[in-house]
C-alpha cells in the first residue's frame, strides 16, 4: 500500500482546511488509518484514527471537538476535516496505515506499517 498525503496550505486561525490521504496499491479493508502531525522541534503527534471496516474513529485530545476524519471507500481515500484551526495546529501532516493494530494502539506512530510523505498546514494567527 502506498500513501499521498495532499490538501495542505495556508489559513488563517479560526478557518478551515481539508487535507486527504489517498492510497493505492491495495484495499485499505481491515486497515486503520492514522493522522500524525510534527511541528519543528517536536515530537510527532497523534491526531485522530480511523478503522476501515467499522469507520470507528479516535481522536487526541488537543483536536477533539474540532477535527473529523472520514473515509471514502470508492475513492479509497481518508479525509481529515480541520475546523476551528489554532496557530499551535501549524505542523507537517502525516497519514499512515497499518493493519497489525488493535484499538488501545492506534495512537502509536510505531505501530503503522506505511506512510505518506506528509503536507504542511500553517495557520496564521
Amino acid at each position: 500500500v502506498q500513501l499521498q498525503a495532499f490538501g495542505g496550505g495556508l489559513v488563517q486561525a479560526g478557518g478551515s482546511l481539508r487535507v486527504s490521504c489517498a492510497a493505492w496499491g491495495g484495499t485499505l479493508r481491515d486497515y486503520f488509518i492514522g493522522w500524525f502531525r510534527q511541528a519543528p522541534g517536536k515530537e510527532r503527534e497523534f491526531v485522530a484514527a480511523i478503522r476501515w471496516n467499522s469507520q470507528h474513529t479516535r481522536y487526541g485530545d488537543s483536536v477533539k471537538g474540532r477535527f473529523t476524519i472520514s473515509r471514502d471507500s470508492t475513492k479509497n481515500t481518508v479525509y481529515l476535516q480541520m475546523n476551528s484551526l489554532k496557530s499551535e495546529d501549524t505542523a507537517v501532516y502525516y497519514c499512515a496505515a497499518g493493519r497489525q493494530i488493535i484499538t488501545s494502539t492506534q495512537t502509536m506512530a510505531a505501530q503503522y506499517d506505511y506512510w505518506g510523505q506528509g503536507t504542511q498546514v500553517t495557520v496564521s494567527s
